[in-house]
């Protein structure tokens, strides 16, 4: 080996990113080949790590296909029409893992309104295009926010079961399984679980995958989706859970913004403000709110899309308000384990829950309130919406044994960044997604 071969071994990987840290430097990369142009004396590569794109330019090149593995050393260079600023000179281009084949779709050209499907189909290589890992990246950073600020709030994380023997919110939009001759189920939520634990930390939270059967086929929904969950315990009632949450909501665009301004700039998005005390209504104002104003028939127990919408906008003009909590769900319309309300004297109303929703630029994100913490009033909800209370046993039991007010709320990751970042299929804010029509890759 050359000394100049032994030089170069030695030198330590740059990234994309850093270039403007190296300029007239001798440098090393490493990554995949993004795009190539041979224009005959003169040959270009993009080259894509994980914190970038560099242009490299060479000649008398042996260039492999795009995505291929490479190593390039060289020289960097300003260049004002360069990605970032520089390029780099290419000195040796060591190609690492040849691609085999062309790529099923052309990374450079790939754009939000092409074919969902054919997106879908070819993920495993789709999924490396730079706004497709973006809104991965800020998915990330959502789930590193969420972790530090619940723990940072005295929470404890759990982990529950997957596969149970009961549905948290009963229905039919359940995923059967064998469990050795006995039927289970994958689980819809971690709620059962959740409360239990309660009784034991007082502030859980978890971040794991739910599952719903459910045959719809929406830009909306997925049957695998990544659930951040929070329950407290020692509430006065569902406003402490509320806060908790404008309180994450504050802190999440925050580390956003610290973290992946360059995502949001990329895929022309932007973070939002959250005001320091979200606006609340309550269902039946809010109903009342888009007939009147937008001429909307809410059809219903709930909040239909265009209802959501025109709600959204109502506060986002009126209080410059992104995100706005709609409270006060009818019994009908949440799940057995909701704590009812108060009348005025005190009294509970059994028609009138403490749960709320969150929204968001015109679509729901959470659900949550307060839970039903004494034994005698869940079995009388258990009763009511016709469960089978042997069924319930295992979660019921542990309200014989003191558990605290209590509640909490649930996020589904992939529709929060999807909302964020003005993705209009929440099947590309997840890596590899589970619709009722996809089980590959």
């Amino acid at each position: 080996m050359t000394t100049t071969e032994t030089e170069q071994s030695r030198l330590a990987r740059t990234l994309t990113r850093d270039l403007g840290q190296h300029d007239g430097q001798q440098v090393r990369l490493q990554g995949f080949v993004h795009a190539r142009r041979d224009l005959g004396g003169v040959q270009f590569v993009i080259l894509r790590d994980k914190s970038g794109i560099a242009q490299c330019v060479g000649s008398h090149l042996d260039l492999p296909l795009p995505e291929s593995s490479v190593e390039i050393i060289g020289t960097v260079k300003a260049h004002k029409k360069a990605p970032g600023g520089y390029e780099v000179q290419i000195e040796s281009l060591k190609v690492l893992s040849a691609a085999t084949q062309a790529s099923p779709l052309e990374i450079p050209k790939m754009e939000w309104n092409v074919n969902p499907e054919t997106m879908l189909d070819y993920r495993y290589v789709s999924v490396r295009g730079l706004r497709e890992r973006a809104a991965l990246k800020v998915q990330g950073e959502i789930v590193y926010a969420f972790h530090t600020y619940l723990r940072g709030q005295g929470f404890t994380e759990i982990s529950t079961p997957k596969i149970v023997s009961a549905g948290a919110e009963g229905g039919a939009n359940l995923f059967k399984l064998d469990y050795f001759g006995e039927q289970a189920y994958l689980a819809q939520s971690p709620q059962l679980y959740k409360q239990i634990m309660v009784g034991v930390f007082e502030r859980v939270y978890e971040v794991a995958p739910v599952y719903r059967a459910e045959e719809h086929a929406t830009s909306r929904h997925l049957n695998e989706y990544l659930s951040l969950d929070v329950e407290m315990g020692f509430i006065d009632d569902e406003e402490d859970v509320m806060n908790l949450e404008n309180g994450f909501m504050a802190f999440a665009m925050e580390r956003l913004k610290e973290a992946c301004a360059a995502e949001f700039e990329l895929l022309g998005a932007t973070i939002p403000e959250v005001p320091a005390h979200i606006p609340r209504i309550t269902l039946l104002d809010a109903r009342k709110l888009v007939t009147e104003k937008y001429g909307h028939q809410v059809g219903g127990k709930d909040l239909d899309p265009e209802a959501e919408r025109l709600l959204c906008q109502h506060y986002a003009e009126t209080e410059n308000s992104d995100f706005v909590f709609v409270t006060k769900y009818p019994r009908a319309a949440r799940p057995f384990y909701t704590h009812a309300d108060a009348n005025a004297d005190g009294s509970l109303n059994p028609d009138i829950t403490r749960g709320f929703d969150l929204l968001f630029r015109g679509i729901e994100i959470t659900s949550g309130g307060q839970r039903i913490h004494e034994y005698s009033m869940l079995m009388e909800s258990i009763g009511a919406y016709k469960m089978n209370p042997e069924a319930m046993s295992g979660y019921s039991e542990v309200f014989k044994y003191g558990m605290p007010p209590h509640g909490g709320f649930a996020i589904g990751a992939e529709r929060l960044t999807a909302r964020l970042l003005g993705i209009a299929n929440v099947r590309y804010a997840r890596a590899f997604p589970r619709d009722r029509n996809r089980l590959t890759p």
